[in-house]
């Protein structure tokens, strides 16, 4: 008896731990930790946008990633002023650690002058982007 109910407790705090990771992926935030910071166009190997950046680091092997990249070109594509830029986190480790970037696909938008406004860990929804865009202006 007392097996079953731990095998019950454990299911229940691993399917709260699900719902509530499948609620915060993707969603565009403000992060403390990230004010300040800022990039240049050198550390990035792009050009800023005129009014904001999209940064993505993504994987190799990264499903989700594939998704961003489109969800994100689309925006850019949209949205005047914006630009994409898609970096290999594998490749630039430093940034990844400077930025405490912790999975991929994690999407950073940059105002005009590469400071850091919002941030998101997962696919983003294409409307919490354009969402974001409208406040890093």
């Amino acid at each position: 008896m007392t097996g079953l109910v731990v095998c019950v407790a454990v299911l229940v705090a691993a399917s709260a731990y699900g719902v509530l990771e499948r609620r915060r992926s993707g969603r565009v935030r403000v992060r403390g930790r990230d004010d300040g910071k800022r990039l240049g166009a050198d550390r990035l190997g792009g050009e800023l946008g005129e009014r904001a950046t999209l940064l993505q680091f993504s994987s190799a092997f990264c499903a989700p990633c594939r998704a961003t990249r489109r969800v994100l070109g689309e925006v850019a594509g949209v949205v005047p002023g914006v630009t994409h830029i898609e970096i290999d986190a594998e490749a630039h480790l430093d940034l990844v650690r400077e930025l405490d970037i912790l999975k991929t696909p994690t999407v950073l938008v940059l105002d005009a002058e590469g400071r850091i406004v919002r941030r998101a860990t997962g696919q983003p929804r294409k409307a919490d982007v354009i969402a974001a865009l409208g406040e890093a202006v």
